[in-house]
């Protein structure tokens, strides 16, 4: 399938907000040391690549499922990103000329199962994706054992820092342990100290809640009433009224779609929406979904969720809409994880180069090296910055859209940022930090 052709075929720690800016860095987290110096030698006329490099990539996102708000803009930054690598192709030699799209579903709907066994039989060096934390938990021994390359834009849960993947697990996206962070910060300076929350009750959700609630603990405050709900509920009476019952002074709502259903029972209920927040997993814009009542309004709500640094690319997100449009697809509205979508093709792409081949080993072995994580090289922010300085003889430190990545040896990003959001009286959100 042609890069240009989309088919169905197939969140570092940090204890402070500062100036509404959450910020996980290499100083913030304590990891200075695993981040690359930026070299600062002369760059040099780049070499011709020594071979041809074509470079299969496969996708396990959800266009179906609980988090199928998530699919456009997380599809549109990996077309983006193969388009500019396939634009440089006469100088690098790397091109993407096939993308296997698949979609992940959710745990619910199973639809990564097929999509998986599809990208190993594919042959992809490989599977960016899924979304969700919990999906792929549920395919990854399988990529794994098949030596194919996983990279997530968008998982979070903790658990897959120190999972037995063989060098083969990468993501874009922070762990929740910076998420969670940054709401516990966020909520005892918004000046709440009653705080009640409603989880979802898998990887995702109980480890957002541990890290929330212990930042917030931490801080002064308490926590009044704690609910769960499992996946693939699709009543929530008890948990609402026990919320209430507790008389909080804001509610953490950390779900999927379940917010169509719990956000405007809270608010028909008058639970004031200006005491309202959300996490990455439901912060939707509401006004422009007519899944959502136009009489719940969310004006003044807030939410968080891992975003690229605060001053806003304007241009790549016309980029990536544009992309999406030319896909025959509406503009897109939202574009949370494109960034970190985009980047991860990026790596992959500057990886193989650098390793002169597309097998998954020798591109994960180069992943670290080019994010910045090791190897001290030399900044670059742009693909073809990138390229000229590895045909240079060099080493590339790629900065990305989603911030400067620099992964660690677990495959963690350990520069990222979570933006802070917060709804106007049209049901859209705007960042404020």
């Amino acid at each position: 399938m042609s890069v240009f052709s989309r088919g169905t075929a197939s969140r570092s720690r940090v204890r402070t907000v500062i100036g509404g800016i959450a910020i996980a860095g290499a100083s913030a987290l304590v990891l200075a040391g695993c981040a690359g110096g930026g070299g600062t030698a002369e760059p040099s006329e780049p070499a011709a690549p020594t071979e041809d490099l074509a470079l299969k990539i496969g996708t396990i996102l959800p266009q179906t499922g609980s988090l199928s708000f998530l699919g456009p803009p997380e599809e549109a930054g990996v077309g983006l990103a193969a388009q500019e690598v396939n634009d440089y192709a006469d100088t690098s030699g790397v091109t993407i000329d096939d993308i296997v799209w698949g979609d992940s579903g959710d745990t619910d709907n199973k639809a990564y199962a097929t999509t998986i066994q599809t990208l190993i039989s594919e042959g992809v060096t490989a599977a960016i994706g899924a979304a969700s934390s919990g999906v792929t938990k549920l395919f990854l021994d399988d990529a794994v054992a098949a030596g194919i390359i996983t990279f997530s834009p968008a998982n979070t849960s903790l658990d897959f820092t120190s999972w037995d993947d063989n060098g083969l697990y990468w993501r874009t996206a922070p762990s929740d342990t910076l998420q969670g962070e940054v709401l516990g910060n966020l909520l005892a300076e918004d000046g709440h100290s009653n705080v009640a929350v409603l989880y979802q009750n898998d990887s995702y959700g109980t480890g957002l809640n541990d890290v929330f609630q212990e930042v917030f603990t931490g801080t002064g405050g308490t926590i009044v009433e704690e609910q769960s709900y499992n996946t693939g509920d699709t009543t929530f009476d008890a948990q609402i009224s026990a919320l209430l019952a507790s008389n909080p002074d804001a509610i953490l709502l950390i779900t999927f779609d379940e917010i169509y259903t719990i956000g405007p029972a809270l608010l028909a209920a008058g639970y004031p929406a200006d005491q309202l927040y959300l996490v990455d997993g439901n912060l939707k814009n509401f006004g422009s979904d007519a899944k959502w009542p136009a009489a719940a309004s969310m004006e003044g709500a807030k939410g968080t969720t891992p975003a690229g640094p605060i001053e806003a690319d304007e241009e790549f997100q016309t980029a990536v809409s544009d992309w999406w449009v030319a896909e025959g697809n509406e503009k897109l509205t939202d574009f949370s994880y494109a960034n970190e979508s985009y980047d991860a093709v990026i790596l992959l792409a500057l990886a193989s180069l650098a390793a002169g081949s597309t097998e998954p080993a020798d591109v994960a072995a180069k992943l670290q090296e080019v994010s910045g994580g090791s190897g001290d090289g030399e900044k670059c922010t742009t693909y073809a910055e990138c390229v000229d300085i590895i045909l240079g003889g060099g080493v590339a430190d790629y900065d990305g859209k989603s911030g400067p990545v620099t992964f660690d040896e677990n495959g963690d990003p350990t520069e990222a940022t979570v933006g802070i959001f917060q709804f106007g009286a049209d049901n859209l959100f705007e960042r404020i930090g």
